[in-house]
């Protein structure tokens, strides 16, 4: 009897290590059967394994409002971002402008030089010292992982953060305690049809121009997307989004953030603030990328985000059905940061 239940117990779990959403392996650590639901491509999105960016064609690059001129090449150099408006950020310290190779990555290529990030990272401005330093330990220790755990903007930061020390993590939160971001990025539209999408670089969805262009139902999805596709790609932090919800997901997500929704959850403003702006150690979540909230909220749920606070999150996610991880994001994505 014993044999048995081992060897289901190793099929069950060499079938569960194989299983893809949209081409993507998904955590054998992940619970999909606690969240309900698989992983969302849409949330976690990733670059076609044929994909190759555009080669770099010598002709320097510039965005609106700069007078800085760079090549892909340069542009694409992930030790040393490209800083497109110096005047938007104090001088940057090497942990997040000028990496030494070990480190791979610098902070500042992916969460850009004012630490907003994009929808496929998080936003690390102005966090609280306790909550930046424990999330990147936790990333260290192994503790935070994602539900689709080979997707670059995840496995970059692993490689990052490996072999960068305490000391220098803390420099990177000093640095972007700083840049406070004040303006929305995020502008939230419901709608029943969305333009169709699909990643085209960069592991965002961009709008399908050409061939396949159009419209399709949203179903239950959030897309976003740049308003400048082609801007966002050369990392300009300036650029903004907007990200398509359906209908009734703002009033609903509301009811569920403010109120907790008659027992499906916990109002997020006992520990994110009236404002959603964060409390003491407690970080902030509004005017985030909806996407990157929802996917904290199902590796939450899968388990595979695990780290030393995670505990605090378990009664908030456990109800949580699709549909309500959708309106929770929608609503606190359009909130003033």
């Amino acid at each position: 009897m014993k044999i048995s239940v081992r060897a289901l117990t190793v099929v069950a779990a060499v079938v569960f290590a194989a299983t893809t959403v949209a081409g993507q392996k998904v955590n054998p650590k992940a619970n999909v059967k606690a969240v309900g639901f698989p992983p969302p491509y849409w949330a976690y999105p990733a670059n076609a394994p044929d994909y190759a960016a555009p080669p770099d064609d010598g002709v320097p690059r510039t965005v609106p409002n700069s007078n800085v001129k760079l090549t892909l090449t340069t542009i694409r150099e992930v030790t040393t971002p490209p800083d497109w408006h110096q005047e938007d950020h104090p001088a940057m310290p090497p942990v997040v402008g000028n990496a030494p190779k070990s480190q791979v990555w610098a902070c500042g290529y992916c969460h850009l030089p004012v630490g907003w990030g994009k929808p496929e990272n998080a936003n690390v401005a102005n966090l609280p010292e306790a909550y930046f330093m424990q999330q990147v330990a936790d990333y260290k220790s192994g503790k935070r992982r994602s539900s689709i755990p080979d997707i670059v903007p995840h496995s970059g930061m692993l490689e990052a953060v490996t072999n960068t020390s305490d000391a220098e993590i803390h420099k990177a939160w000093e640095y972007f305690s700083k840049n406070k971001l004040t303006t929305q990025r995020y502008k939230v539209t419901e709608a029943a049809m969305v333009p169709k999408s699909k990643v085209q670089g960069g592991w965002v969805l961009y709008p399908i121009v050409g061939p396949g262009a159009g419209t399709e139902p949203i179903g239950k999805r959030i897309i976003e997307m740049p308003v400048d596709p082609g801007l966002v790609t050369l990392r300009d932090w300036r650029q903004t989004f907007v990200t398509y919800v359906p209908p009734g997901s703002l009033k609903r997500g509301e009811e569920l953030v403010t109120t907790g929704g008659n027992g499906r959850t916990q109002k997020c403003t006992i520990c994110h603030g009236e404002d959603l702006r964060g409390i003491g150690p407690f970080p902030p979540i509004a005017g985030r990328s909806a996407i990157y909230t929802f996917r904290q909220l199902y590796d939450f749920k899968s388990g595979t985000r695990a780290g030393d606070w995670s505990p605090l999150m378990k009664d908030v996610v456990a109800k949580l059905t699709l549909d309500d991880m959708i309106a929770i994001t929608a609503y606190t994505s359009s909130q003033m940061p």
